[in-house]
């Protein structure tokens, strides 16, 4: 049974294919990995830059390019909570609901941002800014409760600093993250 702000189930806009601009970058991708199958994970980030949102043709489009059957694509874009399947607001509000964050009071934090955003019953504010979802563990369990606006960790929440975040999204002006290391690696890379 699903729960307010759960991800939306993907629906489907019809067939589509890889524009022809873009087919360098799609074998570009794949020639990265051993195998077709392998590149799954970036030929979803780039149908969901081009389209936005992963529906179900989009969806077989990938299937087809690795040479899988749907499902298996189906099952990683509903695995991870990054990729979209359904069309969402300017600012993509997703909270996590996992133990740590349940604990010290993401429940609260989901409630003031449903009233605050004004939500309806798929989580997307009346004015088509904001989309809000409750998801599992976005892997800052040190510093709940959470939240990640597209792609930006917003941690230690309370109901003040969720008003200033919002406040500012709505503005337009960019926000000062509190821990701006969260969004850079933080041991080298080599």
């Amino acid at each position: 049974m699903s729960s307010p702000h759960d991800a939306p189930v993907a629906a489907s806009r019809g067939p589509v294919e890889w524009p022809e601009t873009l087919l360098p970058q799609v074998q570009d991708i794949l020639s990265r990995y051993p195998t077709k199958q392998a590149a799954v994970m970036p030929l979803l980030w780039l149908a969901q830059d081009i389209w936005d949102w992963l529906d179900l043709d989009v969806m077989r489009l990938v299937a087809r390019t690795i040479e899988v059957p749907p499902s298996q694509v189906h099952a990683v874009a509903s695995f991870y909570s990054m990729f979209k399947k359904a069309p969402t607001g300017k600012y993509l509000v997703q909270v996590c609901q996992t133990l740590s964050c349940a604990l010290v009071g993401a429940e609260g934090i989901i409630k003031h941002l449903e009233k605050a955003l004004d939500v309806d019953a798929h989580g997307n504010s009346k004015d088509g800014l904001f989309t809000l979802l409750r998801v599992e563990c976005l892997a800052s369990c040190g510093s709940a409760p959470m939240m990640q606006v597209n792609e930006h960790f917003y941690e230690r929440l309370t109901p003040e600093t969720c008003d200033q975040i919002i406040a500012g999204l709505r503005s337009g002006k960019p926000l000062s993250l509190p821990r701006p290391e969260v969004d850079v690696w933080t041991f080298p890379v080599s």
